[in-house]
């Protein structure tokens, strides 16, 4: 089917339905859908999707502060990648038959490296004019007037002195413990020490406790907003740091570790206090990346490079601030001020979706009639606070049971289920303690709730739990009695307020009692760890969902071999499973047309003839983060030959077979079409937001003045509420 039509004009006009067409007469092939040739590199993959984000900083249609936080993703995303990815990458490079060679990691460090180059010259050469422009300055030592020096130099004596203690280095004072990504400098020392030594090696660690941004007041710059960073201000004053002695060079420095937290859950008791235990050994594991200034010394690189046993090519000489990530305290310190232009996003508040879930209306009765989907964050994430804070009050309400992968530090959401539990309901919480870089937030709920007598389990060894279920088991009154009827919440994404506002994502409110029995299922198996039922609507992994997955895709295909409408659309965040990748190179090959809205990594070749010439793969980078999972199969003609689910998992291996996750079908015909209508169709006809994947692997931008369908989709959330 065509669903590539001529863009529309406005955002509005967003056309609602896929064309139909049939698929066409597949042409012989004789390349195997497990051909290498047919696959990119991950790791080039993930590259690629920061290099999209980081275009996001050039774009003249992006509030100034905001260009800035996407180069501050940037170094975010990069900090995971080699903390983690690349961690794994070079791991597997060292062992036989891993299919990772030498040339390999070097080809993935130099595309790291340019990266990082393009980024910092995004950051001098673009914004930081602009800035300036704006009235918005960053001063460096040599910028200060004595006024403000006199003022740093104030700030330095008594703000940032007392906490700095220089560790010079000699056989009694070796090198110093270095946390991963924790702010330093290295200096070499002429002269003799206080002992008659000449020790000439010494090390600065600067405290996380210390701002990084620091905002100099009004009077000494007027009409401007002017900042100093930290690592100037200790620059300037690096010489106090050591009396009686030279500082002949120094440079900033900051190292990368491996930071994926590993516990051996087959030999341990006790998953939480493993946990907890391993949390301090994260902040120095082995080393990957090196950072320093690009006027860094060779002789002090290399000396950092031997200290942390790196090979040359983990050095990253960066023009600017070694974490680009802690300018996000510039983006939350600069002031809106009227005659500034917009340099941020107009805030977004979700809209509550009135008509068709009544603030004045309890949540249960109106899933008696019929279920309830939520689009976030075009929609509030608040009617699912208050699905759970209903639950909560209600007496009627017996069990509460949820899942939390990622929820933060703060929740009212944890908050409500530990008053559930003092409230005397049964409360069980399965808590990944296992998501990476939350654990020590999700030991910290798991313990609360612990607290007050709720049910906290941890899941399954060796298996992430990812899947997203709340589940209220409610009495109700009946002409004869009494009956327990359960309700559910199942998601895409997160329990997590904040980034609810930041992601896309679907979730849905249901009594549906196949469903709701599914996840109680589901809970039941978590906590008992026993054999259950097949499932009747939910898709389970690691059991059923890849294979349902693949059973699905290849139907499509027997379709489009007998001459009968083909098609599958499917909005992913990661692409790199090979059995659904096989299968999809197969319905390719049938002449089935397929079109993937792959947010990141997708390792899959498009265009390739004979294989993928039908496959189409695109990614969206926009205001929003593209999270949502959802998947469409047609293979007929008939209003049954079609399924759409929505789900917690990528197409990722980890989470086909190392991870809990669900799947669910929306068998709700004007639900579905919506879903088709605003997480599907759109995104296909975006011209602002949109990349193409080229067969090559490279992305391209489809247009930069057309439809943004985030954009369109904030429009239409709030006309449809008007």
């Amino acid at each position: 089917m065509n669903t590539e039509p001529a863009a529309p004009s406005t955002p509005e006009a967003i056309p609602l339905q896929f064309t139909e067409t049939t698929a066409a007469t597949p042409a012989a092939s004789d390349i195997s859908p497990d051909d290498p040739g047919l696959l990119l590199s991950r790791e080039t993959s993930i590259l690629e999707f920061n290099r999209r984000v980081l275009a996001q900083s050039l774009r003249s249609d992006v509030p100034l502060l905001e260009r800035l936080r996407y180069i501050c993703i940037v170094s975010s995303n990069m900090d995971e990648f080699f903390e983690v990815r690349f961690a794994d990458y070079l791991e597997a490079s060292r062992l036989p038959n891993a299919g990772v060679s030498d040339r390999d990691v070097q080809a993935i460090t130099a595309e790291a490296h340019r990266l990082i180059e393009e980024q910092y010259a995004v950051f001098n050469d673009e914004l930081m004019p602009l800035l300036k422009r704006e009235g918005i300055e960053i001063l460096n030592h040599v910028d200060r007037d004595e006024a403000q020096r006199e003022w740093v130099d104030h700030f330095f004596q008594k703000q940032v002195r007392p906490l700095l203690v220089p560790i010079g280095l000699d056989p009694s004072h070796p090198f110093p413990l270095v946390a991963n990504k924790a702010l330093n400098f290295i200096v070499r020392l002429g002269g003799k020490d206080a002992f008659g030594r000449e020790n000439t090696i010494a090390i600065v660690k600067v405290p996380r406790v210390l701002p990084r941004v620091i905002q100099l007041p009004d009077r000494l710059l007027p009409g401007k907003q002017a900042f100093v960073l930290l690592t100037s201000v200790i620059r300037a004053h690096l010489g106090e740091l050591f009396p009686g002695r030279e500082v002949e060079a120094f440079s900033q420095f900051r190292v990368t570790r491996d930071s994926d937290l590993e516990v051996d859950e087959d030999d341990v008791k006790n998953l939480r206090q493993a946990l907890r235990s391993g949390l301090s050994s994260r902040h120095f594991g082995q080393a990957i990346r090196l950072e320093v200034v690009n006027t860094c010394p060779a002789s002090l690189s290399e000396f950092l490079l031997r200290q942390f046993d790196l090979p040359e090519g983990a050095l990253y000489r960066v023009n600017g601030p070694v974490n680009l990530v802690r300018l996000n305290q510039l983006i939350d310190q600069v002031a809106d001020r009227s005659t500034l232009p917009a340099l941020r996003f107009a805030p977004h508040d979700g809209v509550w979706p009135e008509k068709r879930l009544p603030r004045n209306q309890s949540i249960f009765d109106r899933l008696q009639r019929g279920d309830v989907l939520l689009h976030h964050p075009f929609e509030s994430f608040d009617p699912v606070v208050q699905f759970l804070r209903e639950s909560v009050n209600d007496p009627a309400v017996l069990a509460i049971k949820q899942t939390i992968y990622r929820t933060g530090s703060e929740s009212p959401l944890m908050d409500l289920l530990i008053e559930a539990a003092r409230r005397g309901k049964e409360v069980m919480v399965v808590v990944e303690l296992k998501a990476r870089f939350d654990e020590e937030a999700n030991i910290n709920w798991a313990e609360r709730l612990e607290a007050v007598g709720a049910q906290v389990v941890y899941g399954v060894v060796g298996l992430k739990t990812h899947a997203k279920l709340l589940l209220v088991t409610r009495r109700e009154a009946t002409g004869s009695g009494y009956r327990l009827r359960r309700y559910a919440h199942l998601s895409t994404g997160n329990y997590n307020p904040k980034t609810a506002r930041l992601y896309t994502d679907v979730g849905y409110l249901t009594a549906d009692a196949e469903l709701t029995a599914d996840a109680d299922a589901v809970f039941q198996q978590l906590a008992s760890l026993g054999k259950m039922k097949p499932l009747r609507q939910l898709l389970q992994a690691p059991f059923t969902l890849q294979r349902r997955l693949v059973k699905t895709i290849d139907r499509v295909a027997e379709a489009a071999r007998a001459g009968e409408p083909a098609r599958i659309v499917v909005k992913i965040n990661a692409l790199t499973d090979a059995p659904l990748i096989e299968a999809l190179v197969r319905a390719s090959q049938a002449g089935a047309e397929i079109d993937l809205i792959v947010r990141g990594a997708c390792v899959l070749r498009p265009g390739v003839p004979g294989a993928t010439e039908r496959i189409r793969v695109r990614s969206v980078v926009g205001r929003f983060l593209e999270h949502s999972r959802v998947l469409y199969f047609r293979w007929g003609a008939g209003e049954d030959d079609e399924v759409l689910y929505l789900s917690s998992a990528d197409w990722m291996s980890r989470n086909m077979l190392r991870r809990i996750e669900v799947a669910w079908p929306v068998r709700d015909a004007v639900l579905r079409q919506r879903v088709i209508d605003e997480c599907l169709v759109p995104y296909l006809h975006d011209r602002r937001d949109a990349w193409v994947l080229n067969r090559d692997g490279s992305y391209q931008r489809v247009d930069s003045a057309g439809i943004s369908a985030q954009q369109a989709l904030v429009r239409r959330s709030r006309s449809s509420e008007r």
